[in-house]
């Protein structure tokens, strides 16, 4: 289990290259199998403004909800993700693999960003290993959707009013 004391969690980007640390993020809940955390915007937007997110850290993806200013859902947002912990620093990296599912809240999703993970095994930035393990997380979170289960995901972060 992930300490709770403390834990920083940092969010890896391969495309642009960036490691920043969430330092903002307030975690929630956390247990053996995931993190819930509240955080605003890194960088002012005018679509959403803040939101939450849920870290399946077994599953290997995190699931977010994206908020208007007005507190209004925008949508569901699902990074297929590596999860990487340094015991030292009690430090939890989170790899963006670059495959995105964006859920709406009519129920119509799409499927975002394969050609960035195209063009980073093209660029060497992620392993074949990676690219195998994101097609394959990718797959299971979109059987959950087709299966009519999202709404187990969805739990996670409804129970607690998120």
């Amino acid at each position: 289990m992930l300490p709770e004391k403390e834990l920083k969690i940092y969010r890896k980007r391969l495309i642009p290259a960036e490691c920043i640390l969430l330092k903002d993020d307030v975690i929630v809940k956390q247990t053996d199998d995931m993190i819930i955390t509240t955080w605003k915007t890194l960088n002012p937007k005018t679509t959403f403004d803040h939101g939450c997110s849920c870290y399946f850290l077994k599953e290997g993806y995190k699931l977010s909800k994206f908020y208007r200013s007005d507190n209004s859902l925008l949508y569901w947002y699902c990074d297929i993700v590596d999860y990487s912990y340094d015991e030292t620093q009690n430090a939890l990296t989170t790899t963006d693999l670059l495959a995105d599912v964006i859920l709406y809240p009519d129920g119509h999703f799409k499927v975002v960003d394969l050609d960035e993970l195209a063009d980073a095994l093209d660029k060497g930035l992620i392993s074949q290993e990676q690219l195998i393990r994101s097609l394959r997380q990718l797959h299971a979170f979109l059987t959950r959707i087709y299966r009519d289960k999202f709404d187990q995901l969805q739990a996670q972060l409804n129970s607690l009013g998120l």
